[in-house]
């Protein structure tokens, strides 16, 4: 998107009153929540890497409940990505093929995906286990250990909200509203990866750091392909197998990725 210096002082004012906006009500607000969730857990006599946080638990003791409240839950953080992206509709032009998030590369898309997967997924786990071991992550529960087979498909569609929220928002997002006000390519890449990675502190300072460089090189391929969709698919991929599979990574490496006892 071409930098647009011909903002008159009052577009310039509407554009940071909806930005601050969407970041109160999505990413800006769980990111502040996460930074004193990280800060409460400093301040706790107990070490951080004895403590744990859960990024799925559950939420009713009867299944048909548990199941019925998180799939609610999962289709209103939907919404508001929903609702991004109609901010970022404008006349004659069609928001999600501006963005990319589209069908109309599916190879290309599918094949970043799992390119960017293995360049953030590998590494990002090799970070989390090595954080863990040094005592500056809390213990991560992706999913239930004793979960009936009904949770698996409600994990796929979290990863997927997960994707859409994060990449939507961070990226596409805030990608166009910030060119908008003149910020330069790279202050919009560090300030979202930084954003990010603040998302995520309540995991510890190795999630931080993680988030961080997944935001600066999410962020890169964005300018450089101008479409979110393999950002999307990477992204939700990488949730899947994490809380899918971690039942089988915590009794294969309990001591990294077991609850904290």
């Amino acid at each position: 998107m071409p930098l647009d210096t011909s903002l008159s002082r009052p577009e310039r004012t509407r554009w940071v009153w909806e930005i601050s906006l969407v970041l109160a009500v999505t990413v800006g607000q769980s990111a502040l929540y996460s930074v004193l969730s990280l800060v409460r857990a400093l301040l706790r006599p107990t070490p951080i890497s004895e403590q744990q946080t859960q990024l799925n638990p559950t939420q009713d003791t009867e299944a048909l409940w548990d199941a019925l409240y998180r799939f609610l839950d999962i289709a209103f953080s939907l919404a508001l990505v929903g609702l991004v992206i109609y901010l970022l509709w404008e006349p004659g032009t069609n928001a999600l093929r501006k963005i990319g998030l589209d069908l109309r590369h599916p190879g290309s898309d599918i094949g970043r995906a799992f390119l960017l997967a293995a360049v953030i997924g590998i590494p990002g786990l090799g970070l989390y286990a090595l954080a863990r071991m040094l005592g500056f992550n809390v213990a991560v529960v992706a999913s239930p250990l004793d979960a009936g087979w009904w949770v698996v498909p409600l994990l796929v569609l979290s990863a997927l909200r997960a994707g859409l929220t994060e990449e939507v928002i961070f990226i596409a997002y805030l990608f166009d509203r910030l060119r908008r006000l003149g910020w330069s390519w790279w202050t919009i890449i560090l300030s979202t990866a930084a954003l990010r990675g603040a998302y995520h502190a309540y995991q510890g300072f190795g999630a931080v750091l993680g988030n961080f460089v997944m935001g600066v090189v999410f962020g890169w391929c964005y300018r450089r392909w101008g479409r979110v969709m393999p950002l999307v698919l990477a992204h939700t991929l990488l949730d899947i197998v994490a809380f899918v599979g971690y039942p089988l990574a915590a009794s294969w490496w309990p001591g990294v990725f077991a609850p904290a006892s």
